[in-house]
């Protein structure tokens, strides 16, 4: 007797309609760059509640459906004043909504986190130090995230703590961009405050196609710089202090003061990261920087000062999540640029 094999219904049955759905959510620390970023997907921010108990603990809850979907948190682990958020608030409101996004059942949980705190701490500096940047990336992944995608690192080697991909970007072609529509490209030199970003100025310079310089500097202790001189030529030119982030600018007041002290006929800065913590406004301020250009990867503290000009993000995010989002290349956007540190 002959037996006919016969394919199970449930495998025929299977439906091939399947589409993706994008979800954006925003933390505290940056939900008015996470509704800019949505926006500009044309989606509507993802309603989720976000609080802090008596006791200091954070809570989350998202108050819509988000099975199956590939769901983007926009978070920087840095301060938000306005809201009452330390860095470490931010971080562990980060945490709470990947795992609440992976008890969910999320197709996909991209943290999208245009500042990544603690990147400062990618190394040993000094016996018995963490590598604090390492402890961050290991949690990330402890609770859940498929992906991270993040701007400017302080350090390259922080995309090496992962095991999930890293997407990295880069603010240099809009902060380039700025100083072309602003006519300023003659008689500029680009400054790079220490050796350690030098390849930035250089790429910079590069772009906007101008010459370049770089400070000698000893730092005595953290947060504390002493500029020495300029290997370059600035005198009667315009200089443009160029770095990853503005802290508590007392590197970069020095390093303004040094280029004038070489004859610079007046001084711009330029960051992707405006920190701006502790003296940081009072320094820009009274310091002799004509304007201080950044990205808004953090919210601004109030009291701002008017020198300082904030550029929007949230095209390049939405570009790079929409790409993510269809499997395409992040690094397209860049020219492969995007890994040059």
């Amino acid at each position: 007797m002959s037996t006919i094999e016969q394919t199970p219904q449930s495998v025929t049955a299977l439906p091939h309609d399947y589409s993706k759905r994008m979800m954006v959510f925003g933390g505290r620390s940056s939900m008015d760059l996470a509704a800019k970023v949505a926006g500009k997907l044309d989606l509507d921010l993802g309603q989720v509640t976000l609080k802090t108990f008596a006791d200091g603990e954070v809570y989350c809850r998202y108050e819509e459906s988000i099975r199956g979907a590939d769901v983007f948190l926009v978070q920087s682990t840095c301060a938000n004043e306005q809201q009452q958020l330390t860095p470490n608030d931010s971080l562990i409101e980060l945490l709470t909504m990947i795992d609440a996004a992976q008890g969910a059942s999320a197709h996909r949980i991209i943290a999208v986190m245009p500042w990544y705190g603690y990147a400062r701490q990618d190394k040993k500096s000094a016996p018995r130090e963490p590598i604090t940047a390492r402890i961050v990336a290991k949690t990330l992944e402890a609770v859940g995230v498929d992906r991270v995608l993040t701007m400017d690192l302080h350090a390259g080697q922080v995309q090496g703590f992962f095991h999930v991909p890293v997407d990295h970007m880069t603010a240099m072609p809009m902060l380039t961009q700025w100083f072309i529509d602003q006519g300023l490209t003659d008689d500029l030199v680009i400054v790079s405050p220490d050796a350690g970003r030098v390849k930035t100025a250089r790429n910079f310079a590069r772009r906007i196609g101008t010459q370049w310089a770089v400070m000698e500097k000893e730092r005595p202790a953290q947060q504390v710089a002493e500029i020495g001189y300029v290997v370059g030529d600035v005198k009667d030119k315009t200089a443009v202090l160029v770095d990853d982030m503005i802290d508590t600018a007392g590197t970069l007041t020095a390093a303004a003061q040094t280029v004038l002290d070489e004859g610079a006929a007046r001084v711009i800065a330029c960051a992707t990261h405006g920190v701006f913590s502790g003296p940081a406004y009072e320094r820009l301020a009274d310091s002799a920087i004509e304007r201080i250009i950044v990205t808004d990867t953090l919210p601004l503290r109030p009291g701002a000062p008017d020198n300082i000009t904030v550029l929007s993000t949230a095209s390049t995010f939405a570009d790079s999540i929409r790409r993510i989002f269809t499997d395409d290349s992040v690094s397209e956007i860049f020219a492969g640029e995007n890994q040059l540190f």
